[in-house]
């Protein structure tokens, strides 16, 4: 009889154990869920915020240069940087996120990185855009890993100061500084990453 008590005992332990890490694991799950929700709902809040900055940063071009306004109508697409990073001290670089505009639509983000080696002080922030002349050169940018040659040159554009601004292989680049003045903009390495919206 103690045998038998002894084993229902050890078989309610077991089952007890079992519930036990069942229920761990359910909420464990949850909580997972949970951050992964909290972290998409933040990167829906950052992907509002890069758009309407980048809108905002679209605005502030065309409204400073007749070329660049003419450039966002009559381009295949383009990409705007509302916010890039530049500087450092020695080992220079810089980083932005844009939005990718096809036909005026927003189609994806894009990610804008590069590496200078050679004697910087201070640092700049400056927002970027990139004209696509034609439907293949936006196709070349949109596959990823993409890079500016360095060949292509950015103009510097300042509000009440008209500048020409070409296409050279395809493509246009323009800066513009987000506070003070701003040197000549090296364009040429910047690599960038493309992802589409769904």
């Amino acid at each position: 009889m103690e045998a038998i008590e002894k084993k229902i005992s050890h078989g309610l332990f077991i089952l007890l154990l079992i519930l036990s890490f069942g229920s761990i694991k359910a909420q464990t799950e949850d909580d997972e869920m949970d951050m992964k929700s909290e972290n998409h709902i933040e990167n829906m809040q950052d992907h509002e915020k890069l758009i309407n900055d980048a809108n905002e940063a679209k605005t502030i071009f065309m409204n400073s240069n007749a070329e660049v306004k003419t450039l966002f109508n009559s381009s295949a697409g383009y990409v705007i940087f509302p916010n890039v990073g530049k500087g450092a001290y020695i080992v220079g670089g810089a980083a932005g996120n844009g939005v990718v505009f096809e036909n005026g639509d927003i189609v994806g983000l894009a990610k804008l990185k590069q590496i200078d080696i050679g004697l910087q002080l201070g640092g700049q922030a400056f927002r970027q855009v990139i004209f696509f002349e034609t439907q293949e050169q936006l196709n070349e940018f949109k596959k990823g890993n993409f890079e500016l040659s360095g060949n292509v040159s950015a103009v510097v554009v300042e509000e009440g100061k008209a500048k020409s601004i070409d296409f050279t292989n395809g493509l246009a680049v323009a800066t513009m500084p987000k506070a003070g003045a701003m040197i000549e903009i090296a364009v040429g390495g910047q690599k960038f990453e493309y992802e589409a919206l769904p």
